[in-house]
């Protein structure tokens, strides 16, 4: 379910609860060059006004904790879009931002790949103090292809197959617990950063997943590359999946005698592997918690039924969509989004059926999941619309989902933001 936004002017939506923030620059996309964004108010606001608003929004949210989870499919929401769900998506999108300011991106560091900050100290560091969560576990990712032996020749940042790729992080403050209506784990993944990670992106071709987490017969199929990061170890290294199935199984002995939920957010490639560990929970775990995706510009996933086994387990994404991001419109050919989840027909809009066989045949037949909601930089009057890696950085969605308020009025005039374009400078890659 698409919510589209129009061509139409910034209008004016006086509130009381508009919520202005500042994002200083992340490298969020390893391009050799980027726009630095600087943003007119802070984090901090942000955060005040998050946590001091009104009683009556504070105990709405905790009454109602499910419906922005995903409960009903965030049925009337969306559009326009409910300044509770605005300020939780902006407050998971600083748990990615986290992940992001955390990761090491020297090439020349000795640490490169790693998290700059200790466990205790990380999200005070990245500047998320006061969150009322703890990091209760590191999370790495590992490439699984193959390299050719000549590959060992190449300076060390070039080769690097396990990466800190985010991390695990349970509210533990009371009076937090108390707004949010329960105990919410949030497992926060970055974006695309290391060479190796970007040679796994292009392994766009669909693979089944193993069988202890899928159905025998037409199972799911997801992108190699992207199962490939979940699931690769090496000898010193396990894999993210085994990471994330010990620390699940931990927090649910823990707290799972007391209103749980498991919130997974990241941002474009991090954005595949959250929907990927939230289908690993709900099909390893019996009886788990409601499991809630929270999805930042990213690629495609899997197919049609891997959609249907998402939808079967309830789980609950939420896409946050930019259109003139290209990174969302990638990899494959889009199955037509059709709720009828028995339905067998493969159908691709568009394409004449001897291509449909052909995409099928050569496993590029993907599906969309869970919900979208669709943004557009062209309606932000303080954008770069030409710039690919604006349309893409993280700090740009979350500006976008601060202005947008319905599909007739995309684009608040309350939420001021001035955007200065500094000098342009290399990105590690």
């Amino acid at each position: 379910m698409r919510f589209a936004i129009g061509g139409v002017r910034p209008c004016s939506f006086p509130s009381s609860k508009s919520v202005l923030f500042t994002l200083s620059s992340t490298k969020t996309l390893p391009l050799r060059l980027s726009t630095r964004l600087s943003i007119a108010n802070s984090w901090d606001q942000l955060k005040h006004n998050l946590l001091n608003s009104t009683t009556t929004r504070s105990a709405k949210l905790s009454k109602k904790w499910m419906e922005y989870q995903g409960s009903n499919d965030w049925e009337g929401l969306l559009d326009p879009l409910d300044d509770n769900l605005r300020s939780e998506i902006l407050r998971y999108g600083r748990f990615v931002d986290s992940a992001y300011r955390s990761f090491d991106f020297d090439p020349a560091s000795p640490t490169y790949a790693t998290c700059r900050f200790s466990k205790n100290s990380l999200l005070d560091q990245a500047g998320f103090g006061g969150s009322g969560y703890r990091l209760t576990k590191n999370l790495r990712a590992t490439c699984g292809v193959e390299m050719p032996r000549w590959i060992q020749r190449v300076p060390r940042w070039m080769s690097t197959r396990s990466s800190w790729i985010g991390y695990v992080a349970v509210c533990h403050d009371k009076d937090e617990i108390a707004r949010l209506g329960r105990r919410d784990v949030v497992i926060a993944y970055r974006g695309t950063a290391t060479c190796l990670e970007w040679v796994e992106n292009l392994r766009a071709t669909l693979t089944c997943l193993p069988h202890d987490v899928a159905p025998q017969g037409n199972g799911p199929m997801v992108e190699s590359g992207f199962l490939s990061l979940y699931t690769s170890r090496t000898t010193t290294c396990c894999s993210l999946q085994h990471m994330i199935r010990e620390e699940i199984a931990r927090i649910i002995r823990s707290y799972g005698d007391e209103p749980l939920s498991f919130t997974i957010t990241g941002h474009s490639l991090g954005a595949a592997l959250a929907t990927l560990t939230a289908y690993d929970i709900a099909s390893t775990f019996n009886r788990a918690p409601l499991v809630t995706v929270f999805s930042f510009g990213g690629p495609r996933v899997g197919n049609q039924s891997f959609r249907c086994q998402l939808e079967k387990r309830g789980t609950k994404i939420l896409r946050i969509v930019n259109s003139d991001d290209l990174i969302t419109k990638v990899p494959g050919f889009v199955i037509e989004n059709n709720d009828a989840a028995d339905k067998e027909a493969v159908q691709m809009a568009g394409l004449p059926s001897w291509l449909q066989k052909c995409v099928v045949d050569t496993a590029w037949a993907y599906a969309e999941v869970g919900k979208e909601l669709r943004l557009s930089s062209k309606e932000s009057p303080y954008l770069d619309r030409g710039n690919v890696a604006t349309c893409h950085d993280l700090k740009t969605y979350l500006h976008l989902v601060n202005g947008f308020v319905s599909s007739t009025c995309p684009f608040r005039a309350t939420a001021k933001r001035v955007l200065s374009t500094r000098s342009r400078e290399n990105a590690y890659v």
